[in-house]
């Protein structure tokens, strides 16, 4: 299916069926297919930040702003978000990761859009805590919202 089959993929596990969203709950793609092929292939590294960086599930809403991530109560969980992204990097570098696919909006994992801390459903440009660290050591981070774009690119790689 893919040129080479030399990648792996890093996954938001809430986008395979993993109920580790922030409500307990997941949000799986609408066809999982190509990425349980992927992943019975050896090929995806599956992982929730905000869970790796302690947080439990569920857990209260929490919104980016100001360079912190803020609970709807008004609580600082930036220490945790900031070792969920650390671990989501190691992860991509321990595995040769060049590729993540996210999900879109998250104060972690959010590459294009993230909500703007007022918790009143606005979303403005901007990035996650995982998807810029990712991004900034060469992690090409995708959303679901991007699938085409990524499997073009997956079929690119060399």
């Amino acid at each position: 299916m893919y040129k080479t089959n030399n990648f792996k993929l890093l996954v938001s596990a809430c986008l395979l069926g993993h109920p580790v969203r922030y409500d307990g709950k997941s949000k799986p793609l609408a066809d999982l297919s190509w990425l349980k092929q992927l992943q019975q292939d050896g090929k995806l590294v599956v992982m929730c930040p905000e869970v790796m960086g302690g947080l439990n599930t569920p857990r209260a809403p929490a919104e980016y702003a100001e360079g912190k991530v803020i609970t709807v109560q008004g609580i600082d969980v930036t220490e945790a978000f900031e070792k969920g992204a650390d671990q989501a990097l190691a992860l991509c570098q321990a595995h040769q990761v060049s590729h993540a696919l996210l999900k879109a909006n998250s104060p972690s994992c959010g590459n294009q859009q993230i909500y703007d801390g007022t918790f009143s459903a606005t979303l403005i440009d901007g990035e996650g805590v995982t998807a810029r660290r990712l991004r900034e050591n060469g992690v090409a981070v995708f959303s679901e919202l991007q699938l085409n774009e990524l499997q073009q690119q997956l079929n690119h790689s060399d």
